[in-house]
């Protein structure tokens, strides 16, 4: 009978007759749900190591409800696969750290918490409330500082005044004659202008052997025009025109536009001012002098990079000062261990939307996108330069030559814009610390964020965080793992439904399940434990996608220095990963060849081998200890409740293998006319793969029916394309039974054998 499809694909079916990729086509990709310490939250990332795991998801923490998952994982990743971890979260799991631009306004919970990139990409632009922001929800970034300084900070110096001979150099002096009609020296410009200079000393000359004068040496960097009682205050870009100019000290400067400077040009000069004070105090940089805003270290800007500079595509624009750094510390040391550690740096990124690297043109620089795609840590919100933020007492430093701590430039161009003759707006030198990240539990001070919570996720949101899986065209997975269970019997019972049900309807994957904790651990009664795990597993689904073991194993946690109790289900996926990759998957992965398992001290629950004839019918695979063995598992059933092929593990295996092997030769047949020869292509396809795999001990037997038995007219006419693919798994061995005859001396044994 013809099975209705409503649009083009494969349809595989499994006719169960054992009731009452062509050598391994798996990934070995195990999947795991939990409450972590931090990492993306609902959103699959591939772990491929421990270190990776600690990277993304922090290390594991001192409570029975984190560690259990993080060890879990960790003890798959032992066994050679790789693993999809999502953090879960909703309601328990509460904000992240951030730099907030006033008490009111910081709001990164609820529907404000950024639990991903995709939640940052999509609400970022409506989030002006934070200037930075850690990546994922929790405790773990409260102490995180971001420093910046931009492309303003060339206008400002460290000290105000240089002496020589009784006279001063005084940084932003002012002219006092006006200047008119000839180009100054740095300005790049011929316009006429009333008002007066701001320069930078970068050199002093004291030697006066051959009569020379003294000389200050000097970068004109602003232009303040005085025109109407008002003032107008213009930068002058370095690369600009003539980017020098010597001032002799105690005398009048002249100005030419042939010669820059010029002594003997009477009529327009400048005087510098004098000074009451005594000898000068050195030549000083005000980019040189400045250090990161953090609390448990000092260090210079100067040892990160150089001064940030305006960008080769924001200055062929007409654009200017849109360069700035970006440095990522651990302020309290909570990440690195390390207080002061600087764990990040970004250089020369861009205020301006479009901005494109120089060197490494078409990567975009705009800080942030370049952030949000690079930074393990941060996110960036709005311009900072727009709020004083006075949450954290961070007041933007000044970037000219303004009076007090008013920027020049503060009104000029906001950030994140085009570029395209703009003068974007400066900040200078500014840290920013996140506080306020808060975990699972309601025992976070949110003043000081600073205490540190639980991790106990709910139900639903386990639920929700494992339905990332079930997809099996968006996420590839060949193992879901269960993990630990939940605080009371019936939740667990429910968790454990759930991941059986995923991979009962992905129908290309396993489940693997283990016993609720409370019903092992701290138990000393052995026949209690075994009444118990009954109990347990007599409430899951009947499935051959899922399987059940009885293990909680003790192992070392090096993180915490103790000895832990965690459960086996992800070193039973981790078994079946392992014997994929030494065998292959229709491999049994139980018995002292395949199936011992990876830093086990002991277990809770040890069964004897009358407490596994219980629970071997009830379909729980034992793990156990044995002496001069170790610990192994010692069983291969899967969680169906009935008599079956598929009641083993290498049998489902298998046919998971052949299937997925096979469905892209069947993919292949697609659109094409179902006539013979493509009917023998895919038989040319199907019986090497089978052969191979039944020399390879997979198969007894088998047998592919594609021909016009069953592609009637009828199936042909529906569009259809039929093969029936007949196998004989082999099976595993399960009891060894040794029989031992004594005989009288003169019989021959040909007389008595195959009568015992």
């Amino acid at each position: 009978m013809a099975t209705p499809q409503l649009s083009p694909g494969v349809l595989i079916r499994e006719v169960d007759l054992t009731v009452g990729r062509a050598e391994n086509v798996l990934d070995n990709i195990g999947a795991i749900a939990g409450p972590f310490v931090q990492g993306p939250v609902n959103e699959p990332t591939d772990i491929a190591t421990e270190q990776d795991l600690i990277n993304v998801f922090g290390k594991p923490q001192n409570t029975d409800a984190q560690y259990e998952y993080w060890m879990a994982a960790s003890s798959y990743l032992t066994y050679g696969g790789v693993l999809k971890v999502v953090r879960s979260g909703g309601g328990l799991l509460f904000g992240n750290a951030n730099s907030g631009v006033g008490v009111a306004s910081v709001s990164m919970t609820g529907t404000g918490r950024i639990d991903n990139y995709d939640d940052y990409i999509t609400n970022h632009s409506d989030a002006t409330n934070f200037s930075y922001a850690a990546k994922n929800p929790g405790s773990w970034a409260n102490g995180l500082k971001v420093c910046f300084i931009d492309d303003f900070a060339d206008q400002t110096i460290g000290v105000t005044t240089v002496n020589l001979a009784g006279f001063g150099a005084t940084v932003g002096a002012a002219v006092t004659a006006a200047i008119g009609g000839y180009t100054v020296a740095g300005v790049g410009t011929a316009n006429a202008f009333t008002g007066f200079l701001r320069a930078i000393v970068t050199g002093v000359t004291t030697d006066t052997t051959n009569g020379e004068n003294s000389t200050v040496d000097v970068k004109v960097v602003c232009r303040v025009e005085t025109v109407g009682g008002g003032s107008t205050i213009t930068k002058i870009d370095y690369a600009e025109g003539n980017v020098g100019a010597a001032f002799t000290t105690g005398s009048v400067v002249w100005f030419s536009g042939a010669d820059g400077v010029s002594k003997n040009n009477a009529g327009y000069g400048m005087t510098l001012s004098e000074s009451a004070s005594g000898t000068g105090t050195g030549i000083q940089d005000w980019y040189d002098q400045q250090n990161l805003s953090i609390t448990n270290s000092t260090i210079s800007w100067k040892s990160i990079a150089a001064r940030p500079v305006t960008s080769g595509y924001a200055r062929n624009r007409n654009s200017e000062g849109d360069g700035l750094h970006v440095v990522v510390v651990d302020d309290d040391g909570r990440i690195t261990g390390i207080k002061g550690n600087v764990i990040e740096k970004f250089l020369n990124l861009s205020k301006g939307k479009d901005t494109v690297s120089d060197t490494n043109a078409p990567q975009k620089t705009f800080y942030e996108s370049f952030l949000a795609d690079n930074s393990a840590y941060i996110y960036a919100g709005g311009n900072p330069g727009e709020t004083d933020d006075t949450f954290h007492n961070t007041t933007p430093v000044a970037t000219g030559f303004a009076t007090g701590t008013t920027p020049v430039s503060k009104n000029d161009g906001t950030w994140g814009i085009d570029v395209q003759g703009v003068k974007f707006n400066a900040i200078g030198n500014v840290g920013y610390k996140l506080i306020n990240g808060n975990d699972y539990s309601s025992d976070v001070n949110l003043g000081a964020g600073t205490t540190q919570g639980g991790f106990s996720a709910s139900l639903g949101d386990l639920m929700t965080a494992y339905d990332k899986f079930d997809n099996k065209d968006n996420v590839a997975v060949d193992f879901i793992i269960m993990g630990p269970g939940c605080s009371t019997k019936a939740e667990s019972q429910a968790k454990a439904n759930k991941v059986i049900s995923i991979a009962e309807g992905r129908k290309d994957c396993v489940a693997t399940v283990g016993p609720h904790r409370a019903d092992l651990v701290g138990i000393t009664n052995a026949t209690t434990q075994t009444n118990n795990l009954v109990d347990y597993f007599s409430a899951l689904s009947s499935s051959s996608y899922a399987v059940f073991d009885s293990g909680y194993k003790y192992t070392y946690d090096r993180f915490n220095n103790k000895f832990r109790y965690i459960p086996c289900n992800g070193d039973i996926a981790g078994l079946m990963c392992r014997t994929a990759i030494e065998a292959y998957p229709w491999f049994s992965p139980a018995g002292q060849q395949r199936g011992i398992l990876n830093n086990a001290v002991k277990l809770a629950y040890n069964p004897t081998k009358s407490q596994r004839d219980i629970l071997y019918p009830q379909r729980v695979n034992s793990v156990i200890t044995q002496p001069g063995t170790g610990t192994l598992l010692f069983g291969d059933k899967t969680g169906l409740a009935y008599a079956s092929a598929f009641d083993r593990i290498n049998v489902r295996r298998l046919f998971l293998t052949v299937e997925q092997a096979l469905e892209s030769a069947a993919e292949a047949q697609l659109f094409e006319l179902n006539d013979e020869l493509t009917r023998a292509n895919f038989r040319n396809i199907v019986e090497p793969y089978l052969r191979d795999v039944q020399a390879k001990r997979g198969l007894y037997g088998f047998l592919v029916i594609c021909d016009t038995t069953n592609n009637t007219p009828d199936v042909i006419d529906n569009n259809e394309f039929r093969a029936d693919i007949f196998l004989k798994p082999t099976k595993s061995i399960n009891y060894v039974t040794l029989t031992f005859v004594a005989t009288r001396t003169g019989i021959s044994f040909e007389e008595v054998a195959g009568r015992v």
